[in-house]
């Protein structure tokens, strides 16, 4: 096998578009074999926050195609024309349709790749396959989802690594009937069998917001207090300048960068992507909020410049312990359910590489060094290549390298990568 992928999320979907685009380019083009695994027994992206009237926070034309190829009939106006809704959504007159319509979109593109997929099934290991003294291709280690034993699935020149991310919790928590992370929202929600008269959310990004405004609006008789350590919701930077952080043009710039610019541009501008919200949702919260202490009804309450500093699960529900940052306030909340809306962290691809990390170079800060073009340094004794999708290339490539913004352009650059080696 030419290359294989571990995940089958947005950013796979892209690089098998790409791959699939390079090899019917036309007279001479490579027959370029591929294979991904993906542990969910269906494609799915943040099923758990697909709430109907939530949109995208980027723009339709950032999708799985459009800036690496125009014409590809994988972009999302190509699915638009197909569902018969290209005219309906020029007239609405939005650069960011539904989350629900750009998941949907998602699936049709991951269904035209599905002869190259196998789903529910979960790699557990990279093994290196050693021939005269080097090592030219890698071995795949992965059982079924469901449990099962280990097994060799797929032999290959080329590994691309895309697992996502994975929810932080506090250190100490853990996900109970009481206690969920916001990736898990809907699933939750939908699992309810009582009448919830309080819910905690904790967080201050835009999972958090939209929490807080679902559960406020599903649950008329119920009681939200989000807890903040800010004075509120901050709004995210999405000005044109700021924007252009997440230009394709910008990765080769933030590349090249010394070490400190590179850490001052991540905090110059992580209030582009992190811990932020939009402000249409910011403005329409502090609408309800105040609306409702006018008429003397307030469920939606702001527990703002505090934090969490003691949770006490019980059979029937859970007592969270809110602590002000500013005084020596300390309130006690009886709530049915606990939510943490405190966003996710980069899967460590070395978990999967530990048979070939004596191989693998380290940058000045010893974590894995990637290259320019997503692949893993190593020595010269590793002839296959080993990519990488997400957020663990922040460091080098900038805030875009887990988003879907250079998505397509990162996909198709991967994908050459593979060609030209």
């Amino acid at each position: 096998m030419d290359v294989v992928g571990i995940g089958f999320g947005p950013s796979n979907l892209a690089l098998a578009i790409a791959l699939e685009e390079v090899a019917g380019a036309g007279a001479g083009a490579p027959d370029i074999s591929m294979k991904f695994y993906e542990r969910q027994s269906r494609f799915g992206w943040h099923r758990g926050m697909l709430m109907e009237d939530a949109t995208m926070q980027v723009s339709f034309l950032k999708d799985l195609a459009t800036m690496r190829n125009p014409r590809s009939r994988y972009t999302f106006v190509s699915y638009l024309q197909e569902k018969g809704r290209i005219a309906e959504f020029i007239n609405s007159k939005t650069l960011y349709p539904l989350r629900v319509e750009f998941h949907d979109y998602l699936e049709w593109a991951a269904h035209r790749l599905r002869a190259h997929v196998s789903y529910g099934t979960e790699v557990t290991g990279i093994r290196p396959v050693t021939e005269g003294g080097v090592v030219k291709y890698v071995d795949l280690v992965a059982r079924p989802a469901s449990g099962g034993p280990e097994t060799v699935v797929q032999r290959a020149r080329n590994v691309v690594i895309g697992l996502g991310l994975t929810p932080r919790l506090p250190d100490g928590v853990s996900e109970s009937e009481r206690i969920w992370h916001s990736e898990q929202l809907l699933h939750r929600v939908g699992a309810i069998t009582y009448a919830p008269r309080d819910f905690v959310v904790v967080g201050s990004g835009q999972s958090a917001a939209e929490a807080a405004g679902y559960l406020h609006g599903t649950f008329s008789g119920a009681t939200v207090h989000s807890v903040l350590s800010r004075y509120g919701y901050s709004v995210a930077d999405d000005s044109p300048f700021a924007n252009g952080i997440f230009d394709p043009e910008a990765v080769d710039r933030f590349f090249a960068a010394p070490v400190d610019a590179k850490r001052r541009l991540l905090d110059y501008h992580g209030n582009t992507n992190y811990s932020v919200v939009d402000l249409d949702l910011s403005q329409e919260l502090y609408r309800k909020s105040y609306q409702e202490k006018v008429l003397g009804q307030q469920r939606l309450r702001m527990l703002n410049t505090s934090r969490v500093t003691s949770v006490d699960e019980h059979p029937d529900g859970v007592r969270v312990v809110v602590s002000s940052m500013t005084s020596n306030s300390v309130q006690a909340i009886d709530a049915d359910v606990l939510v943490y809306a405190t966003g996710y962290r980069p899967s460590d691809p070395a978990q999967l590489l530990q048979d070939l990390l004596p191989e693998c170079k380290r940058d000045d800060q010893g974590e894995l060094d990637v290259a320019r073009d997503y692949r893993l340094t190593t020595s010269d004794v590793v002839r296959c290549g080993i990519y990488v999708h997400g957020a663990s290339a922040e460091r080098s490539h900038g805030l875009s390298a887990g988003l879907l913004s250079t998505t397509a352009v990162r996909s198709g650059e991967i994908a050459h990568s593979i060609l030209a080696r």
